[in-house]
């Protein structure tokens, strides 16, 4: 065939090629099937967070104002009591509402789970409940049924216990959050401070911030110039240093705490050194006390603030320092001048971590604090093995996990700010 004929093909399809809305369409599906191929490989890791960070959190959020042992166990009893003034006992109806319900109940246990709900309101309600679960069948009219309560117990004539089972008669409620920030609800539902006596979360939150602080700030102390003399080494020899820096991460906490507290007792080595060279003449309160608790959280926390400054003073060039010494500053005003701002990102990564993690210590203070020495973490704890209350454990994780937010936010806006003005 001759070669002119086949130039016509040719150049008809040349603009089909270079057609520029075909272009476009095709980049449009190159670009999608890259980022599905993106999404593909990291749904697995999205749903692993999902089922083991997200919906843990969910159901912890949700805990802290669910309150359904009142509601399912007792609703003729609430319904009885809808309109009820809350100022005096209500009537025999009342009464009748709860033997019926109590007698609907198919096994002691979950008369159990209603009474300690209702003694974490009213003290004393719990053998209130159990006594009346006791004594079924109670039979005969409103009346007599009132009587035979009464006769039994003089605290079922007056109106505590009802108003508390009133006030949770709904399934969700706001009590366990009030609680946790020291407030709760009125006999008619109006929010107000708890008594001077029974104030107590917020002490305990202020005091689990001031360790937090405190161990941050000795840590940042440190390990700021650890990490500097480490940034400064040779590769070789930081590589070796920074192992023996990472070994408290290959070592259980139980088994750290229990070094200190040998190392920090009576008879300890601590001890025993600081009389040795004549510092003090006699032992030191160093166990079940604050220094313990931040003497050990300190040791724990530590590698968490050197590895961020350590890995942005890398980062930054020592030629900076010699110039600024080489035009006529003097070497440490050259070091707060010039070094220290460019290490600034590390220290908030360091602080930040160290403090989140502090905030959340339940181990070292359990076994190295006294009473006054416990963080909000040891209550929800308690709340959860002892007491079996999950709704206050809940709400107090809650409080904790909003503190976290609000300092990822502060930080975050923080760096957002030193951008800008860079």
């Amino acid at each position: 065939m001759h070669p002119a004929t086949l130039a016509v093909p040719r150049a008809a399809s040349a603009p089909d090629a270079l057609d520029p809305g075909a272009l476009r369409k095709a980049l449009s599906r190159a670009e999608a099937r890259r980022k599905w191929r993106a999404f593909a490989l990291t749904l697995p890791l999205l749903v692993f967070l999902l089922l083991t960070l997200l919906v843990p959190i969910a159901a912890l959020l949700q805990r802290a104002i669910e309150n359904p042992e009142v509601a399912n166990t007792l609703p003729a009893t609430i319904s009885a009591l809808d309109g009820w003034d809350r100022h005096e006992a209500p009537g025999p109806s009342a009464y009748a509402a709860l033997v019926q319900d109590l007698a609907r109940l198919p096994d002691s246990a979950d008369a159990g789970a209603l009474a300690r709900r209702l003694n974490s309101d009213v003290p004393g309600a719990r053998s209130l409940i159990m006594g009346a679960y006791r004594a079924l069948p109670l039979q005969g009219t409103p009346e007599s049924i009132r009587e035979q309560l009464v006769g039994k117990d003089a605290r079922w004539a007056e109106p505590p216990l009802w108003r508390a089972i009133a006030r949770n008669g709904a399934r969700w409620t706001p009590d366990y959050l009030l609680a946790s920030v020291d407030l709760q609800r009125d006999a008619m539902g109006q929010v107000e401070r708890m008594p001077e006596q029974q104030r107590a979360f917020g002490a305990i939150l202020l005091r689990t911030f001031h360790i937090s602080l405190v161990v941050t700030l000795i840590c940042l102390a440190v390990g700021y110039p650890l990490a500097w003399w480490l940034a400064s080494l040779p590769a070789r020899s930081a590589n070796v240093l920074m192992i023996l820096v990472l070994v408290p991460f290959w070592t259980s906490i139980l088994v750290r705490v229990a070094a200190w507290i040998v190392l920090l007792q009576s008879e300890g080595l601590v001890n025993r050194g600081l009389m040795g060279l004549g510092l003090v003449n006699e032992p030191l309160a160093l166990l079940f006390n604050r220094t313990g608790v931040v003497i050990a959280m300190v040791h724990i926390l530590l590698p968490f603030m050197i590895l961020p400054l350590y890995s942005v003073m890398k980062s930054v060039p020592p030629s900076y320092l010699r110039a600024a010494v080489s035009l006529g500053s003097h070497p440490l005003a050259a070091f707060l001048r010039v070094y220290v701002p460019q290490t600034y990102p590390g220290i908030g990564a360091g602080a930040l971590l160290v403090f989140i993690l502090a905030i959340g210590y339940y181990v070292t203070p359990a076994l190295l604090g006294g009473a006054d020495d416990q963080m909000l973490s040891y209550y929800i704890a308690r709340y959860t093995n002892v007491e079996v209350n999950w709704g206050m454990a809940c709400a107090l994780g809650a409080v904790l996990l909003t503190a976290t937010l609000v300092l990822y936010g502060v930080y975050r806006r923080i760096g957002k700010a030193e951008l800008s003005l860079g």
